[in-house]
């Protein structure tokens, strides 16, 4: 049904656009982890010199990890209290533990005092708000749903572009802990101001003008929950498909720097570089999002895979610099649309009546990836002595992404 819905004053059908730049603005804030890099060498010097402790560069880099795992881990925990709780009020307690955990941060004595406030606090805020304006955007846009959830989550990829200039900024003229501090108010004030107009739309409401495509035979929508989800193929398809895209996105993204001064770039370059390539990591999800409305999950992630296997096959065989500097473009991007491949093949194959839940499981592949992926390459690095040698495990691990999305990742033939 089509109702004379209305956002921000105008007809539901252009308001709702208001909804998504909320959703990307609020992104952009909950994705400043991406910008961990910038606290690093001013965090060791902190707890070196003012405070006279020795710390490790894998304890100053332990946050970055924990914020993360706690932030795949939140994700399906709260889903379920979108619906009841409403995704505004979600928007807001995550917002205050984010910009909590960055305010508890400023106050830190000791490294595992960080490991508690921003990694445990800050990363469970993330997970509870990180899926809320998807949600939003997934039910205002039944039409165009890539296209929407992937602006929608643009600002998080761009979010290192941005918020790592201005915590360089900020920690050169106010020092690394009121950084925190001014970081962690403004992402409280920002968050909850952005999060008022937050809403799902009526149900059954549609674009007016819009019909619903007739789906194939055996192909139809599956509105079903969690438990249903979970026992499709489908899930698992997606889920492992999401778990390479990201294992190899978030492996590129921890050794981007140190690959480029394995192929001989100065560091100061391979530094610029880094903010370069967040670019390709924001403009990967409205890109991948609008190729999945048109060419749909299934052909969009074999894309993204033949794109991995691309730029993997190009660092193992001709390692040089453009190579590398096209190669981690593609990496990045891939990542980027991975996180908008995965959350419209969600609403496409399983529908919207337990969208937050559902995604939220979907989304452990993330967090498994997180994991997996700078384990994995420490570990060949350590045996290795070099990082180079990751991409041929990266190559192997996109064609095996083919042929999982070949086999398995098609919607649902049954109907709950």
């Amino acid at each position: 049904m089509s109702t004379e819905e209305s956002l921000f004053g105008m007809p539901a059908e252009k308001g709702r656009w208001g909804l998504v730049l909320l959703g990307m603005i609020i992104n952009l804030c909950l994705g400043t982890i991406y910008s961990w890099s910038v606290f690093v060498g001013p965090l060791t010097s902190y707890f070196s010199n003012t405070l006279g402790q020795t710390v490790t560069a894998g304890e100053i880099l332990m946050p970055f990890s924990v914020f993360l795992a706690f932030f795949a881990l939140a994700m399906p925990l709260t889903g379920k209290y979108i619906e009841s709780i409403g995704p505004r009020r979600i928007t807001i307690i995550g917002g205050i533990l984010t910009g909590l955990g960055w305010l508890l941060a400023s106050t830190v004595s000791s490294v595992w005092m960080l490991y508690i406030v921003y990694g445990v606090i800050g990363g469970i805020g993330v997970g509870i708000a990180y899926g809320v304006p998807v949600a939003v955007a997934a039910r205002w846009f039944p039409d165009r749903r890539g296209t929407a959830v992937g602006l929608t989550l643009l600002g998080f990829g761009f979010s290192a572009f941005i918020t790592a200039n201005i915590a360089g900024y900020l920690i050169g003229t106010t020092g690394v802990m009121n950084t925190f501090r001014i970081f962690g108010i403004a992402f409280i004030v920002l968050i909850i101001l952005l999060s008022l107009p937050l809403r799902f739309p009526p149900a059954g409401w549609k674009p007016a003008g819009w019909t619903p495509p007739v789906p194939k035979p055996g192909e139809e929508v599956c509105e079903c929950d969690r438990s249903a989800m979970i026992r499709t193929p489908a899930f698992y398809g997606l889920w492992f498909c999401y778990f390479i895209g990201c294992l190899a996105g978030l492996m590129a993204i921890s050794i981007s720097k140190p690959v480029g001064t394995e192929i001989g770039i100065a560091t100061g370059l391979a530094t610029v570089l880094v903010g370069f390539f967040a670019i390709f990591n924001g403009g990967g999800r409205p890109v991948f999002g609008a190729l999945t409305d048109r060419f749909t999950p299934r052909n969009t992630a074999i894309v993204s895979f033949v794109l991995i296997a691309l730029a993997s096959t190009l660092l193992w065989q001709v390692p040089s610099v453009p190579v590398y500097i096209l190669s981690f473009a593609i990496l990045w991007g891939c990542l980027g649309g991975w996180l908008a491949i995965a959350p419209t093949a969600t609403g496409s194959y399983f529908g919207t009546c337990d969208y937050p839940r559902c995604y939220g499981m979907v989304f452990l592949a993330y967090g498994a990836g997180a994991i997996a992926g700078p384990q994995l390459a420490g570990f060949i690095k350590t045996t290795t002595g070099n990082y180079l040698a990751v991409f041929p495990y990266v190559l192997i691990l996109s064609l095996l992404g083919i042929l999982v999305a070949i086999l398995l990742m098609k919607p649902p033939k049954t109907r709950k």
